[in-house]
């Protein structure tokens, strides 16, 4: 009669399969079928046998039950991915390794004893025996170890070394492997090995787990292995500036688990916040975990996100950070906004951004903090940046969102009111000025240490900068009331009309200051009057004893007057010439132009009426802005230049008497003028086209081999990206239709030397399927310029050096035949329209091209750029021939053959005529 431990040995190999075969048919039995495998392993784990020398004890019941579990395991490691019987059965072996440890772990006093327990020998000899796997040529076998290993690793505790060092090798070249679901597990299973790893172990030039997932994150090509990745990677100070760059995927789902990760847990909620699904890395805890830069870039990049799965995501953060601050400021929403905001640096033009598209955000998801509003009196009282912002960006929601109801029950104060408030905060300012300005001579005269003048003054310079932006975001607000109440306009008119006339004012306040005085002007005339009052005050030599001591006065008092200024008649022309004047009142000139050529800058680009009809312009042009474009100083002739271009925009005759000056500015100015320049110019271009691009065919040959040859010569990225995106601007309103710009651009967009200049690609990258969309005329133009453009390419991509990037003669192929698509752009239902010709026109002129004896190599392959799919049936031979065949092989040449020189050399004369 066979002995009981047979009998239990004989039944494994019967009830082993029996639990693995209801196991791979439902989930539901997963416990039952645990507990009854645990018995079964317990029953046999306790069957051993002696050695024939009696000195080792053999596990011969954990062996059987190990080879008959193994046996049905490796069943399963040939079926393919997503049959779900395999994936049940891989379900049930995790939770049986966790259920058989667990079991020991409570059974158990003495920790030690897991290390030589039945179940921890069972795992450890799974995941060896699942390492033989990792090896296989069939991708499903590798496929099912390592997903087996990962769910293995999930329950294991401490592994000896060499199963560590075994596995940490294996899965590191795993991560490698050429499927991508396998790299995806070998992520998720490598990141369980990531707490036991020592930095100190590592050889040199040997990358750490946390490096290898890091690198899969960024660069590993599939999409679902960088999101495995990110998923398992801890947020740390160290690995953060690595995660965000994951805002910028090109994978939505990627973008958006970003901004889930990044969103903290809400303080009321009574359970804690559970991990995205799949991983167990904690979420973030408070957004202070993050630098300031890091959280201006999520919230920057979240919001701004192109989809609306990813911006929904970025504005539960945001709301999720709002939270987590008021809770911890507990004294209501206005103030819990106030908290929120600190998060950023609104007082910077980057931060400012940031923090008003994040409080936009807050009041479009969150209608409690809209209820919430209260903007009293001891709000006002207490202003701060934060609380200005605040009071800015409500506003102007609600007006945009037809809010007059949320405004008056949040306290929104009248005109008259916010009259005085701007007074008051920029006497504020007034007065830090004033006291920075003495501290500084007081500095000089005690002669106090470096160190404590340094620390003081930069504090008086960081209460400047507050209280400037206090008035500007007040000025802000102010200019989109409503101004019906005449007292409370003309208080704000007298107010903001002071602030421009006194000398201290900050030059940022300027712009924000003339927009208040454009709504509270009776109209342009007077506003335009004004201006020129307080430019004439400003400009005052000073001499005048009565002058002086109003300035005084009102410097001591910190406080602006309010009451209404005398209407003057005074001359913009100073007393005294420049040589008359000493080197201290020369700088001191020289700032007031400065400050009165920003003013006029303010005024001219918000004025629409005719030069001529506002005489008061006359003196401003003959007496301020003239002589500063004829000045040395870059600072003064490029506000005079700016000044007379905005003057010019008005005025045709001077626009068309001085367009030959701002064309010789090109030429010899620094960068930064360059760009000034060039704005104007094109600006003229937009407003006169009649004038300067229509009526005489000479002129605006000139003017677009004048601006291919600067595009040609220029070197500095942003002059080149100004002049894609003006010419660009030209050509989509139909100005410009010479084909050599069109090619010229081609080339730009293609070049190698433009491929570190994004915001040029950027640009031409949403205008040339644009242009050729928008009108089968554009497409046949694009269509004419292809042999040639493509010789070119073809040519520079053989000559490419090592390091320099563009796309090869097949891709450049693709893209003129997905821009010349007929049945991309807009159709026309003209009687004989032909615009679904531009496809067979393209194939006529490869054809002609192929079998053309003159024709080169490069053009002889165009034929296999085509796609084949793409092609359509022939019609009769389009015999139109482009224009635009030349030796020039240099993609940034833009195929004209006039110099700058002799386009300057016409280009004036042509102009007066054309005048």
């Amino acid at each position: 009669m066979p002995s009981k431990s047979m009998i239990i040995l004989d039944t494994l190999s019967d009830a082993v399969p029996a639990l693995f075969d209801q196991a791979q048919s439902s989930l539901a039995n997963h416990r039952k079928n645990c507990v009854a495998l645990h018995k079964l392993h317990t029953q046999a784990a306790a069957i051993t046998r002696y050695a024939k020398n009696g000195t080792r004890e053999k596990l011969v019941g954990e062996k059987t039950f190990g080879d008959i579990f193994i046996d049905m395991l490796s069943r399963v490691l040939v079926v393919k991915k997503g049959t779900q019987a395999a994936d049940r059965v891989v379900r049930f072996v995790g939770e049986y390794i966790k259920f058989s440890l667990d079991k020991v772990a409570t059974t158990s006093d003495l920790p030690e004893e897991e290390d030589e327990s039945p179940a921890s020998r069972f795992a450890l000899r799974l995941v060896k025996w699942l390492l033989q796997g990792f090896v296989a040529k069939d991708k499903t076998v590798r496929y099912r170890s390592v997903s087996l290993v990962e769910v293995l690793l999930s329950h294991l505790g401490q592994l000896d070394e060499d199963t560590y060092s075994s596995l940490r090798a294996a899965l590191t070249e795993r991560i490698r492997d050429k499927e991508p679901y396998i790299r995806a597990h070998a992520v998720a299973a490598l990141s369980k090995l990531m707490g036991a790893e020592d930095a100190s172990e590592l050889q040199d030039g040997e990358s750490s787990i946390l490096e290898s997932l890091l690198d899969s994150m960024c660069y590993d090509p599939a999409a679902d292995v960088r999101r495995a990745a990110l998923l398992h990677i801890p947020l740390t100070p160290s690995t953060l500036p690595t995660l965000l760059t994951r805002t910028r995927d090109a994978d939505p789902l990627i973008r958006k688990l970003v901004f889930t990760l990044l969103r903290p847990p809400v303080p009321s909620a009574s359970p804690a916040k559970k991990a995205p699904a799949g991983t167990s890395v904690p979420p973030l805890t408070h957004p202070r975990e993050l630098t300031l830069e890091q959280r201006e870039r999520a919230v920057r990049d979240g919001l701004g996100d192109r989809e609306d799965g990813v911006r929904v995501a970025a504005g539960r953060m945001v709301g999720a950070w709002f939270d987590v601050v008021c809770a911890e400021a507990g004294e209501g929403v206005v103030r819990g906004l106030e908290g929120f905001l600190k998060l950023f640096d609104a007082v910077v033009p980057d931060g400012l951004g940031v923090a008003e598209d994040a409080l936009r955000c807050l009041f479009v998801t969150r209608s409690d903090v809209l209820d919430g509003m209260n903007l009293d009196a001891q709000f006002w009282d207490d202003i701060t940046p934060e609380s200005a912002l605040i009071a800015r960006i409500f506003h102007a929601y609600c007006l945009d969102n037809n809010g007059e109801a949320q405004m008056e029950a949040a306290n929104i104060p009248v005109v008259t009111a916010m009259a005085f408030h701007i007074q008051t905060a920029c006497n504020n300012l007034l007065d830090a000025i004033e006291e920075l300005e003495d501290a500084g001579l007081r500095g000089e005269l005690a002669g106090s240490a470096e160190d404590h003048k340094d620390k003081s003054l930069g504090k008086l310079e960081e209460s400047i900068i507050e209280r400037a932006f206090i008035v500007a975001e007040l000025l802000r607000l102010a200019a989109r009331r409503d101004y019906s109440d005449e007292i409370g306009r003309r208080k704000v008119f007298a107010v903001v009309r002071e602030m421009l006339a006194h000398d201290f004012l900050p030059e940022s306040l300027i712009e924000p200051c003339m927009d208040v005085l454009r709504e509270t002007a009776p109209d342009e005339r007077e506003l335009i009057r004004i201006v020129v009052e307080i430019v004439s005050t400003l400009r005052d030599d000073g001499e005048s004893n009565d002058i002086e001591g109003t300035q005084t006065q009102s410097l001591a008092g910190g406080s602006l007057e309010t009451t209404h200024s005398t209407v003057r008649s005074v001359s913009l022309r100073r007393t005294k010439q420049p040589h008359e004047m000493t080197p201290e009142e020369h700088d001191r000139a020289d700032m007031i132009d400065i400050r009165c050529l920003a003013i006029c800058t303010a005024m001219l680009s918000r004025v629409n009426g005719d030069f001529d009809e506002n005489s008061t312009l006359e003196g401003v042009l003959t007496d301020l802005i003239l002589p500063a474009v004829k000045r040395r100083e870059m600072a003064l002739r490029e506000r005079g230049l700016v000044s007379l271009g905005l003057c010019c925009l008005i005025a045709k005759n001077m626009a068309m008497s001085s367009f030959q000056l701002f064309l010789n500015q090109v030429q010899s100015a620094p960068e930064e003028l360059k760009i000034k320049v060039l704005q104007v110019v094109f600006d003229m271009l937009m407003v006169y086209e009649q004038e300067l691009l229509r009526r005489s065919d000479r002129l605006a040959e000139n003017i677009i081999a004048f601006l291919l040859q600067t595009l040609e010569l220029e070197d500095s990225q942003v002059v080149q990206a100004l002049l894609c995106v003006g010419i660009s601007k030209l050509m989509l309103n139909g100005l410009i239709t010479d084909k050599r710009v069109l090619a010229a651009l081609v080339l730009a967009y293609v070049s190698p030397a433009t491929a570190e200049n994004q915001e040029l690609r950027q640009c031409l990258a949403y205008f040339l399927p644009a242009y050729c969309y928008s009108s089968a005329a554009n497409q046949d133009r694009m269509r004419s310029i292809f042999l040639t453009t493509y010789s070119l390419v073809t040519d520079v991509h053989a000559e490419l050096e090592d390091g320099q990037e563009m796309i090869s003669p097949h891709q450049f192929g693709v893209l003129f035949t997905d821009w010349t698509d007929p049945q991309m752009a807009v159709r026309t239902e003209a009687p004989g329209d032909r615009s679904m010709d531009v496809h067979v026109n393209l194939a006529i002129d490869i054809l002609v091209a192929v079998y053309s004896a003159e024709t080169s190599d490069a053009v002889a392959t165009a034929g296999e750029a085509i796609p084949p799919d793409r092609a359509r049936t022939p019609q009769p031979p389009h015999t139109q021939h482009s224009p635009l065949e030349s030796p020039r092989r240099d993609p940034r040449r833009c195929l004209t053959s006039k110099g700058a020189g002799a386009v300057q050399g016409t280009l004036h004369k042509a102009v007066r005529e054309t005048a």
